[in-house]
C-alpha cells in the first residue's frame, strides 16, 4: 500500500499549532503523557488477553523501553503493548475526540493569557491529549505500530505542521515505538532541557512515573575494570565499555508498601506528584483492609481548602484502582459530601475493571469501604482534636464549614450525620475568644444554668455589640458566637446536647432562674401591665412591620432590640434566605424596650399627648429602624429615616 497523507481535524490543527509555540512552560511532562499511554496500552493487552493468549505471541514480559540517539538527536519510546490497526493509528492519532478539545483550548488560552505557567501539569492529561505534548519538544514525530494479533504494521509521521503520513511498514514485534525528532532546544550538552541525557530522562521517570505497574527500562553504558577468577579488580587493566540495562521505575505503588517502610517524606512527594499538590498535606490516613472487602486507602486532607470548595463547580471524590489499574478519577460515592475535602486513592482487587458510575452507586463492596473509611478519618479528627488541639483548629478554619454543613443536610439525608459530627464542633466563646468544643462548653456552664446559649452575627465584634448580650454578660454566661451563615442552622440541627437545648439571644425569652432574674421578670411584666395600652399603640403604628411590642429585662444600656419568635426563623436565617434569592422565610419580629431607658419615658410623655401625635408615631419608627440597624439589616426607607433623625435634631 502506498504512502497516504491526510490532513488533521481541524481542531487538532489548531492544538497542534499551540503545542508547537510553546505555550506549555513545563515541556518536560511530554515523557510522562507518553509513558502514561505505553503503559495503557500494555493494560489494554493484558486485559484482551485473558480471554485470547494468542495476542501475547508467546512474550508476556511487557515492557516500555526509552532509547536516547545523541547522534540522530531522537527520543524513542517503545512498549510491548496492544499496539494500533491502520483505522486506530487514523481515529486515535489523526484527530481529538470534540468532547473537551474546546474546553481544552479555553483553558489553555485562559492560562496563557493570564501567564499562568502552572496549570500545564494539570489541563495536558485532564482531557486526554497527551500524545501531542510530545510536539512541544520535537519538529517531527514517528510512530511505528503493529496490532497484537495482526501480520502488518504501519508507519505515521508528521510534523506537526498540518498534516500526516501513514504507510504499511514491516514490524516483527506487537505494539507502538515512537520515535520524536527532538527540536533544537531540546537536545545537546549545551541545553537545559537536553532530552537526549539519560540521567536527565532517569530523574523524569522517578519523578513522574515512578509507580507504572510496567518496567520502564533504558541503556546504560558502563566502564568497569577487568577482575580476575577470584573476583578481585586487575591491576593497571584498563576499564571496558560495557551496556547496561536498567529499570528506572519502582513499579511497586507507594501505597502498596508497608506503612513502616514509608518515609513521610516518600508520602509527600507521592501526594504532590499524583494529585497535583503544592504543599505537604495536613494529614494522611494510610489503611489497608482484609475480610469481606480487601482494599487499600491513601487518602489525605490537604494544607488548604480549595477557593472552590463549596461552589458547584467542584468536583469532589478519590481515585478509584482495582489491582494497581486505574478505574476512575473522581469517585463521589465513597465517601459522604461532607468529607468532600478528602483526596487520594483507594486500590481494592473486589472491584470489577469496567464497573460504571451508575453500577458504583449500587455497589456493596464500595459501601463497606466506604463506611470504613468514613469511620477512620473521624476518628483519626477525633484523635488530633483530643491530643494536638492548634492542629485540629488548623483544620478547623479550613475544613469546618464541610462538617457544619454535614450536620444540617443530615435532615435530609436520614442519616446518623448529627451524632458523628457533634463532638467535633468548634465554635468561638464569649468566655477567652478563642474555640470551644460542645462538650467545653457544658463542663463550664454555671450552676442552674439549663441552656446553651448562642448569638449569630457578622463577626465578633458585631455581636458584642448586640443589645440581646448585655444582660448575659452582666451574669458572665458564656455565650457561643456563630458567625457562619451555617452555623445557626447547624445548631437548629443538632437542637440540644447532653440534655441542654440551644437558644439564642435573639429569640424568645432568655429565661434565666436565678433570682436576680426573676424578680427583674416579675418587675417589668408588672411595668408592662401599667403601660398595656402603650405597647399597643407602638403595635398599631409598626403595623405589619413587627409581630409583637413588648417590655424586656434583658437589656440593660440600650434602649431597644429587635428578637425573633421563638418559633420560626431567625432575623439571620431570614437574611440567608434573601442572600439566597429565597425571601419567602420570614421570621417574626418582636421589637423589645427597656422599660428603664429615658427613651422609654420620653415615649410616654409622648403618648400621654396622644397616639396620633406625629412625634409619638416618629420615635416609634425611629426606634423600629435603630433596632434594624443594630442587627446589621438597612432601614426600610432610609431617606425618611434620615429626615425624621434631622427633624428630631434640629429641636
Amino acid at each position: 500500500m502506498a504512502k497516504e497523507t491526510h490532513e488533521f481535524q481541524a481542531e487538532t490543527k489548531e492544538l497542534l499549532d499551540l503545542m508547537i509555540h510553546s505555550i506549555y512552560t513545563n515541556h518536560e511532562i511530554f515523557l510522562r503523557e507518553l509513558i502514561s499511554n505505553a503503559s495503557d496500552a500494555i493494560d489494554k493487552l493484558h486485559f484482551e488477553s485473558l480471554t485470547n493468549r494468542d495476542l501475547l505471541e508467546g512474550n508476556e514480559d511487557f515492557e516500555i523501553f526509552l532509547v536516547p540517539d545523541k547522534e540522530n538527536h531522537t527520543l524513542t519510546i517503545s512498549d510491548n503493548g496492544i499496539g494500533m490497526s491502520r483505522d486506530e493509528v487514523i481515529e486515535n492519532i489523526g484527530t481529538i475526540a470534540k468532547s473537551g478539545t474546546k474546553a481544552f483550548m479555553q483553558q489553555l488560552q485562559k492560562a496563557k493569557e493570564e501567564d499562568k505557567g502552572t496549570t500545564d501539569k494539570e489541563m495536558i492529561g485532564q482531557f486526554g491529549v497527551g500524545f501531542y505534548s510530545a510536539f512541544m519538544v520535537a519538529d517531527k514525530v514517528t510512530i511505528l505500530t503493529r496490532k497484537a494479533g495482526e501480520a502488518q504494521g504501519w508507519r505515521w509521521e508528521s510534523d506537526g505542521s498540518g498534516s500526516y503520513s501513514i504507510e504499511e511498514a514491516d514490524k516483527k514485534t506487537r505494539g507502538t515505538t515512537i520515535v520524536l525528532h527532538l527540536a533544537d532546544d531540546f537536545h545537546g550538552d549545551e541545553k537545559e532541557e537536553n532530552y537526549e541525557d539519560r540521567y536527565k530522562l532517569q530523574g523524569l521517570v522517578k519523578k513522574y512515573s515512578d509507580y507504572v505497574r510496567y518496567p520502564i527500562k533504558m541503556n546504560f553504558e558502563v566502564e568497569e575494570t577487568p577482575k580476575d577468577e577470584k573476583g578481585e579488580p586487575i591491576k593497571d587493566a584498563k576499564p571496558v565499555k560495557k551496556t547496561e540495562v536498567r529499570t528506572l521505575n519502582s513499579m511497586q505503588p507507594l501505597w502498596t508498601k508497608n506503612k513502616s517502610d514509608i518515609t513521610d517524606e516518600d508520602y509527600n512527594k507521592f501526594i504532590q506528584s499524583q494529585f497535583h499538590e503544592w504543599e505537604d498535606p495536613m494529614e494522611i490516613f494510610h489503611t489497608k483492609a482484609e475480610g469481606q472487602v480487601e482494599y487499600t486507602a491513601l487518602l489525605y486532607i490537604p494544607a488548604h481548602a480549595p477557593f472552590n470548595l463549596y461552589h458547584t463547580d467542584y468536583e469532589p471524590g478519590v481515585q478509584l484502582y482495582s489491582r494497581h489499574v486505574f478505574i476512575m478519577d473522581k469517585c463521589k460515592d465513597l465517601l459522604p459530601d461532607y468529607l468532600r475535602f478528602v483526596k487520594g486513592l483507594v486500590d481494592s482487587p473486589d472491584l470489577s475493571l469496567n464497573i460504571s458510575r451508575e453500577l458504583l452507586q449500587q455497589s456493596r463492596e464500595l459501601k463497606v469501604i466506604g463506611k470504613n473509611l468514613e469511620k477512620n478519618i473521624l476518628k483519626t479528627l477525633s484523635r488530633t482534636l483530643k491530643n494536638n488541639r492548634e492542629k485540629y483548629e488548623k483544620f478547623w478554619n479550613e475544613f469546618g464549614k464541610s462538617l457544619k454543613i454535614g450536620v444540617y443536610n443530615s435532615i435530609y439525608s436520614g442519616t446518623d450525620t448529627t451524632d458523628k459530627l457533634k463532638d467535633l464542633l468548634l465554635f468561638t466563646s464569649s468566655k477567652d475568644g478563642r474555640l470551644v468544643t460542645l462538650a467545653e462548653y457544658v463542663d463550664r456552664m454555671k450552676e442552674g444554668q439549663k441552656k446553651i446559649y448562642y448569638a449569630p452575627g457578622k463577626d465578633k465584634e458585631t455581636i458584642e455589640q448586640l443589645p440581646q448580650m448585655e444582660m448575659l454578660r452582666d451574669k458572665d454566661i458564656e455565650v457561643l458566637y456563630l458567625t457562619d451563615p451555617v452555623d445557626e442552622f447547624c445548631i437548629e440541627t443538632i437542637r440540644e446536647y447532653e440534655g441542654k437545648k440551644f437558644h439564642s439571644v435573639s429569640r424568645g425569652d432568655i429565661d434565666l432562674d436565678d433570682a436576680d432574674s426573676k424578680e427583674a421578670k416579675k418587675e417589668t411584666e408588672d411595668i408592662a401591665k401599667k403601660n398595656d395600652d402603650l405597647l399597643k399603640d407602638i403595635k398599631k403604628v409598626l403595623d405589619g412591620k413587627v409581630a409583637d411590642v413588648k417590655l424586656t429585662a434583658r437589656l440593660k444600656n440600650s434602649a431597644v432590640c429587635l428578637v425573633a419568635d421563638e418559633a420560626g426563623p431567625s432575623l439571620s436565617m431570614e437574611h440567608t434566605f434573601a442572600e439566597m434569592d429565597n425571601p419567602m422565610f420570614k421570621a417574626k419580629r418582636i421589637l423589645e424596650l427597656n422599660p428603664h431607658h429615658a427613651l422609654f419615658s420620653r415615649l410616654q410623655s409622648l403618648h400621654d399627648v396622644g397616639s396620633d401625635n406625629q412625634d409619638f408615631k416618629d420615635y416609634c419608627d425611629l426606634l423600629y429602624t435603630q433596632a434594624l440597624i443594630i442587627e446589621g439589616l438597612p432601614p426600610e426607607n432610609p431617606v425618611d429615616f434620615a429626615n425624621k433623625v434631622a427633624k428630631l435634631m434640629a429641636k
